[in-house]
């Protein structure tokens, strides 16, 4: 690889030919401020942030798009730069909803850091302000234009990422929008509500619909039983909107503080992640034996589900019928736990906190309705949750952990691990192998593991050749079952999640500043806690954790019974592109 020489602020450092002036600087440990950047997504130089004075060249140039040479010499923080800086930042405040005091992005928001660390307090432009309105036709986040910077971030996780193209920017000059085709809402879009917009987005433009005044007042009231679960991927995450490392298990504080939130019971969605996995493998097995529809494609992730009814119909009957662990912990509470504890289903009220904004969707969904009413009545995202818990002014990092309430405080290791690509494929075939040939002893699959964006895998269990493919973020998802159509890919087995990663990654995940966006490798941290969380449990294996043989024992009978297929499977159906 041919290395160039340059100086950044006089600090020299080799770099790879080709590099940008932005990458140079990491190099050199020099931070560069960026809006509209962010690494693998957007790298267009629309911001102007990032501009920095180039010796030899009469103009300032973008950081994140200029090309390194030999011999170029950068500085970054001049008096001319800082004055640029500031005088864009105040171009963008004047055109700009700066009610921050009521965003749900305050403190978390790009732009207002940069406009505190510039000392932007008012802006000296009093031009004319564009006009917008909220669209909040989506069932699971909202946009608000008045606060959109326009850094097109948004419309590269869309378009780039997730294949998806819903939104666009619209008209030209002072005033364009970021919005669906005609005006159209995003509600009314073939959009998938995975939340990667607002993942992306630097300010409050996107945010998920706030749930969290129903579920206060549904505490509030003497009438209800309320029950609230976490999903497995919430507990090394949660600590992130508290100030704590990125990949740091907090179990025992995530259960700590929602027990201090007023809930009458908090439990462990691990327990119906491996619920699941009882019933998608035995679905598998089914399917293999006796010549159904293959390749059986997993269903836990909403957003995957509703891209495969609007973009790849033909793949709907690929589907697992399973629930996902959402719908079944709800459909689970309004059975057979209010048969046991004999309480009146209309008088349980079930939250899950999960890190994906399409679940929200998820939950009004046609048959998600075991007991008559919908199996979950509200769906909250990892950000909400925090919200309340620092709403009850709760000193969440200071905590003594605590554990989950019986008899679903816990799951097995295969429950855990649901929250990483390729999680739910090694959960089901640590169980459906079992299922085959008890002597097949494997626990960890390796092999469906990792970043790569697509994952192959072969094995050969009990004389039956198991070949299976994982996939996560839509874009890849749509590459795969392209293969898939062509019969370039032959498989029993996919599992696809919506969002880059995994769970660990979804929409509704605490923000991050871009420093660490641009330069941690989030993923990987958190997909290790998630997997050192795995190894630690004592039953790794969904069919021997104790309360699932409890709830079949009692309640189900076996995987796949009439009674399970009544409460824990569903259906789906093809929605329209327009």
């Amino acid at each position: 690889m041919e290395m160039v020489n340059v100086k950044i602020n006089n600090i020299s450092v080799q770099v790879p030919s080709g590099s940008t002036v932005l990458e140079a600087a990491k190099l050199a440990d020099v931070h560069i401020p960026t809006l509209c950047y962010m690494k693998n997504l957007t790298e267009i130089g629309a911001c102007r942030v990032c501009l920095v004075e180039v010796k030899g060249n009469r103009t300032l140039v973008a950081a994140c798009v200029f090309p390194v040479f030999e011999g170029m010499e950068v500085q970054t923080n001049t008096p001319q730069l800082r004055k640029s800086r500031k005088q864009t930042l105040e171009l963008m405040v004047s055109d700009h909803n700066r009610q921050c005091l009521s965003c749900a992005k305050s403190g978390d928001c790009e732009l207002q850091r940069l406009c505190t660390e510039y000392g932007v307090e008012e802006t000296t432009f009093k031009g004319i302000t564009h006009e917008t309105k909220i669209d909040d036709s989506s069932p699971a986040f909202m946009r608000d234009n008045s606060k959109c910077v326009l850094c097109r971030r948004c419309i590269s996780a869309c378009t780039d990422m997730q294949s998806i193209s819903v939104i666009s920017a619209n008209l030209r000059g002072f005033v364009t929008e970021i919005g669906c085709a005609f005006g159209e809402g995003l509600g009314d879009a073939p959009c998938v509500n995975c939340g990667q917009c607002i993942v992306v987005c630097p300010t409050g433009a996107l945010m998920e619909k706030d749930d969290t005044a129903e579920v206060w007042n549904a505490i509030n009231d003497p009438n209800k039983k309320v029950f609230v679960f976490a999903a497995p991927s919430i507990r090394v995450t949660i600590g992130e909107a508290f100030g704590m490392p990125v990949g740091t298990n907090a179990t025992g504080k995530l259960a700590a503080a929602m027990k201090r939130l007023g809930f009458d019971g908090v439990f462990d969605m691990n327990l119906t992640a491996d619920l699941t996995i009882m019933e998608e493998a035995n679905e598998l097995l089914d399917r293999v034996k006796n010549k159904g529809k293959l390749p059986m494609i997993t269903s836990c992730s909403p957003g995957w589900v509703k891209f495969c009814e609007h973009y790849f119909p033909e793949f709907i009957d690929n589907l697992s019928s399973c629930k996902s662990p959402q719908q079944m912990f709800g459909a689970l509470l309004k059975t057979f736990w209010a048969e046991k504890n004999n309480i009146d289903p209309k008088d349980i009220y079930v939250v899950s906190v999960i890190p994906c904004t399409a679940k929200k969707f998820e939950a009004i969904r046609d048959d998600q309705s075991a007991a008559g009413l919908p199996d979950v009545d509200a769906a909250i995202t990892t950000r909400e949750l925090a919200r309340m818990i620092k709403a009850a002014a709760v000193d969440f990092v200071n905590l003594d952990d605590d554990v989950f309430d019986n008899p679903f405080e816990s799951g097995s290791g295969a429950g855990q691990i649901f929250g990483a690509t390729g999680g739910v494929m090694e959960a089901a075939l640590r169980t459906a192998s079992h299922w085959l040939d008890e002597s097949f002893n494997v626990i960890e699959f390796s092999e469906v593991r990792g970043p790569s964006a697509i994952r192959f895998a072969t094995y050969n269990v009990g004389g039956i050749e198991v070949k299976v493919a994982v996939a996560s973020g839509l874009a890849n998802a749509r590459e795969l079952l392209e293969k898939v159509k062509s019969g370039e890919v032959d498989c029993h087995f996919i599992e696809i999640m919506a969002c880059p990663g995994g769970c660990i990654n979804g929409g509704g995940q605490p923000f991050l500043p871009d420093s660490i966006r641009n330069n941690v490798d989030v993923v990987a941290l958190r997909s290790k806690a998630i997997y050192d969380a795995d190894k630690d449990l004592p039953v790794r294996k969904s069919h021997e954790h104790p309360d699932i043989k409890m709830l079949y024992d009692e309640f189900f009978e076996k995987p796949g019974s009439h009674k399970a297929h009544e409460i824990l499977h569903t259906k789906y159906k093809e929605r329209s592109l327009f």
